[in-house]
């Protein structure tokens, strides 16, 4: 039932978000990476006011590591939690430079080896930018999965290889972008959009919600 479920959810999910786009706005990998980071307890909308400035000062992984603290703290400050944040994009940063030459890495082992970036960040990376599938689980999807019975975890980790059984690999990236944009915008936390949901007569929670 759930592999038919999580079949159905894909083929109305493609009607309903065309061509799923991340929201972050990015001109290369090592941005999408900067920017994901930032992204943490923040909105993506005030991330993309944030990272033109940064970039502009301090376009690659070499220019940010040796940026003065103070200053990149400023600059990420209205992303909240801008001293771990400004850390931590600035080892991020550090780590690219000195183990990969900056260049973003393209393999799970090694980009969550970055300082900042776990398996969320790196299955976006791996898809956005270098074509490999990769389940991106965040609040959305594990929410939306959840509701769908698609699983019953909490652990981000433990959905991600649950879905992975149910969504055929060609479909992963682009998969569960779609159910991240379908979370964000009408499976919401506190009040779903049941009543505009292509997913309500399927989703064994509408009802009760």
């Amino acid at each position: 039932m759930s592999r038919k479920r999580a079949s159905e959810t894909l083929k109305r999910l493609r009607v309903s978000i065309p061509e799923p786009k991340v929201e972050l706005q990015h001109s290369s990998p090592f941005e999408l990476v900067i920017a994901t980071i930032l992204s943490a307890q923040c909105t993506d909308e005030r991330v993309n006011q944030v990272t033109p400035s940064l970039f502009a000062r301090w376009p690659g992984p070499q220019q940010l590591s040796l940026a003065a603290p103070d200053q990149v703290e400023e600059v990420v400050r209205p992303t909240g939690f801008y001293r771990n944040k400004a850390r931590s994009i600035q080892a991020c940063s550090a780590h690219l430079v000195d183990r990969f030459g900056g260049q973003v890495p393209q393999s799970m082992e090694e980009l969550t080896s970055l300082p900042g970036v776990g398996r969320k960040t790196a299955n976006l990376i791996l898809g956005e930018c270098f074509g490999q599938p990769g389940i991106i689980v965040d609040t959305h999807v594990g929410r939306v999965a959840r509701r769908l019975q698609l699983t019953d975890k909490q652990d981000a980790e433990e959905v991600e290889m649950e879905l992975q059984k149910l969504l055929p690999k060609k479909d992963w990236s682009q998969g569960s972008s779609r159910l991240l944009l379908h979370g964000r915008y009408v499976c919401l936390a506190k009040k779903p959009r049941c009543g505009e949901c292509c997913l309500a007569d399927l989703c064994p929670s509408a009802l009760i919600l």
